[in-house]
């Protein structure tokens, strides 16, 4: 997908502040630091529309990037960072369940994985929580470029049986640094939006 127009349009904490459009929407969830900002950039040829961070729980909102006019990504607060206190990341967890239970425009969710790491308990827990309110997810596996060609296979698979991925659900190997996977992502959202 050519991406000739984006901007971040509101960072939202409650179901109010949501644009109003109706545009389709794709949700990106994943660990604190693990690449989701810089997934976006990249998807979207852009330098730092996404700012990067390399501190961990950067993101505390709902960031809505409306794409070329027609759909939004919807970066979620990332989860598992231990330095956050514990009413924060309660305070989190209800902005997110109230958008994946209510958001009407969502469409898909994006769940950013590090291929060189086995998925964490937290990862297993936000893909179960996104079935159970029967999400279509695809599993965008960032960090590719860090795994030798001969091993990839091998750590896709892990990542489909740690998480007991159901049989609609795909896994994408991404590299932000090189853009190896970018297309297949494209491709497989288009299917959503």
């Amino acid at each position: 997908m050519k991406v000739t127009d984006a901007e971040i349009v509101i960072s939202a904490v409650s179901q109010k502040q949501y644009p109003s459009d109706q545009l389709p929407e794709i949700a990106l969830a994943g660990r604190s630091n693990v690449g989701k900002s810089s997934f976006i950039n990249k998807l979207i040829n852009r330098k730092n529309l996404a700012r990067t961070s390399s501190k961990p729980g950067k993101t505390q909102t709902l960031n809505f990037y409306k794409i070329n006019q027609s759909f939004y990504f919807v970066d979620v607060p990332g989860y598992g960072y231990a330095k956050v206190s514990k009413k924060e990341r309660e305070k989190w967890g209800g902005m997110m369940e109230t958008y994946f239970e209510t958001r009407k425009p969502l469409k898909a969710v994006a769940l950013i994985t590090d291929i060189r790491h086995e998925p964490t308990q937290d990862d297993q827990q936000m893909y179960d929580f996104l079935k159970y309110f029967e999400l279509p997810v695809m599993i965008i596996a960032t960090k590719l470029d860090k795994i030798p060609k001969g091993k990839r296979v091998k750590h896709v698979n892990r990542t489909r049986k740690v998480l007991d991925l159901e049989d609609e659900d795909i896994v994408l190997p991404f590299s932000a640094e090189t853009g190896e996977g970018k297309e297949a992502v494209w491709s497989n959202m288009k299917r959503y939006l």
